[in-house]
């Protein structure tokens, strides 16, 4: 397996609508391993495909990286369920440098997708998994954390991209 590069805020592949995964062979396969791997070495808890460059519906997600036996994929996934709301801030591996932002998700979800097998899953989870398969879910449809913050962290992200740019640092 290899770690892949990860795209950043402004790469077409970020904002378009993700393609159904339809082939679930060994280029998937092993595009889910290289996910894993790059996920892991961002110290990140969820990738999307887009943000490896891939317009596919797939991501990987592991809200606690120390134990790799928690790690699943989801493939086509939809969030068929909602409840409540949670405010926390959120970061994200295609944005580094950037800080995160502070915005309201659903406390709880329930997402039916496809596992690595092909097999029909049922993801369902509360706070930071919720989050995390919202916000994963969100890349799949062209969605970033900085489409959702608030106006005035909208424009302070869009600062500090600036100076970064600016800085050779982005």
């Amino acid at each position: 397996m290899s770690v892949l590069r990860i795209t950043k805020l402004g790469e077409p592949v970020l904002v378009g609508l993700a393609r159904p995964v339809t082939d679930l062979g060994p280029d998937t396969q092993k595009l889910i391993g290289d996910m894993y791997d790059t996920m892991y070495a961002a110290s990140g808890i969820g990738l999307a495909a887009p943000q490896v460059d891939i317009p596919l519906r797939l991501a990987v997600i592991n809200v606690t990286p120390e134990n790799r036996r928690n790690q699943f994929v989801i493939i086509n996934p939809k969030v068929v369920k909602r409840e409540g709301s949670l405010a926390s801030e959120e970061g994200c591996l295609s944005l580094p440098g950037l800080g995160g932002a502070t915005f309201h998700r659903a406390a709880k979800v329930m997402v039916e997708a496809v596992n690595e097998k092909g097999l029909p899953v049922v993801v369902s989870g509360e706070g930071l998994l919720a989050r995390c398969l919202q916000h994963e879910i969100d890349h799949l449809d062209g969605k970033m954390i900085i489409h959702r913050a608030h106006l005035k962290r909208r424009l302070e992200m869009h600062w500090a991209l600036r100076k970064l740019k600016k800085d050779g640092l982005w």
